[in-house]
């Protein structure tokens, strides 16, 4: 900006008006002048994602599809409980996991996102927020499209901005990034305090059956992942958690209930067990008998134990739902 012939300030008022307010134009700045309006339009452009896809669940859930600027798509959810409003956002367009009970999984993967439209996504939601709940965002989870550590940088740049008292100044407590098991990832995060929640989709601690789950542990096996993770608890002090999605008869037993717990031996851990949420792959939901007998063992063992419910499945807003075509 001073090379620009500006005050030093401006860059300070323009940088609040873009992480802060999070306008989406040069003429909301409104204290810069129109001779400086005019020289940054000349200069630079906004590429701002726009939602252009809305689904509202009967649990009031919402469902956004945003459309970026070169035209792919990607998608974002509102889950509001009491006053608590959490907003799941998506970190790349697709997925590069493939695994096997993800629709999102299946879209292959396109592109990262850069963090400019990862911060679009809140700003865009905790509109709608205040709008359709009356509360803005309270939390965050990075659970939506995309592996977040395949896209470090920009992930934590969107979260830098999120939490700076120059950005939008939310507690870093109030964020979680979940990942697929990214051992290198999970190292850079313990390196640099990450002060945000940490989320492991886990889902069986058989190397065998989470290989076929999830070919990400061919190259992230589960005996690095404990090793990192135990590290990451030792730099940090934070409990990781486990995200563990129910299969029937396929990860649901009392073994996989001893393996998971045996597993969990090395670090202090919380498990939140997910319901299915139900896409094209054969899969199907536990019953009923197996989820109670499931957590009965592992509490039996001091285990600290979750049974998420699910919501928005019926605007397939769930997790493992996310998927958009690409024009």
């Amino acid at each position: 900006m001073v090379l620009a012939g500006e005050k030093l300030f401006r860059a300070k008022q323009i940088h609040e008006w873009l992480w802060k307010k999070g306008v989406g134009s040069f003429d909301e700045m409104n204290n810069i002048g129109k001779a400086l309006q005019e020289k940054l339009k000349e200069t630079f452009s906004f590429q701002r994602a726009r939602i252009e896809v809305e689904a509202r669940s009967s649990d009031q859930t919402v469902k956004f599809g945003f459309r970026l600027h070169d035209d792919k798509m990607i998608e974002g959810v509102l889950i509001p409980s009491g006053q608590r409003v959490t907003a799941c956002v998506s970190t790349q367009v697709g997925c590069a996991m493939h695994c096997a009970f993800c629709a999102t999984g299946q879209m292959g993967f396109i592109r990262n996102l850069h963090f400019s439209e990862i911060f679009d996504q809140f700003i865009l939601m905790n509109q709608k927020a205040q709008e359709y709940y009356g509360n803005p965002i309270s939390n965050i989870v990075y659970m939506g499209m995309g592996e977040p550590l395949l896209n470090y940088s920009n992930v934590m740049k969107s979260i830098d901005l999120l939490t700076s008292p120059e950005g939008q100044g939310l507690s870093p407590q109030r964020i979680t990034l979940s990942t697929a098991g990214i051992i290198e990832g999970i190292r850079k995060l313990a390196d640099a305090d990450f002060k945000p929640g940490l989320a492991v989709s886990l889902h069986s601690a058989d190397p065998k059956k989470r290989i076929h789950l999830m070919p990400v542990t061919e190259h992230n096996p589960l005996d690095k992942l404990q090793e990192v993770l135990k590290y990451y608890h030792q730099k940090t002090g934070e409990r990781v958690t486990f995200e563990y999605l129910l299969l029937n008869g396929i990860n649901d037993s009392q073994r996989d209930a001893e393996v998971l717990a045996n597993y969990c031996r090395a670090f202090p851990v919380k498990i939140n067990l997910i319901e299915f949420n139900a896409t094209d792959s054969p899969f199907q939901q536990s019953e009923p008998e197996n989820v109670r007998r499931f957590i009965q063992f592992l509490e039996s063992r001091n285990m600290v134990v979750n049974l998420r419910r699910s919501r928005g499945k019926d605007i397939a807003a769930a997790c493992g739902q996310l998927v958009k075509k690409q024009a």
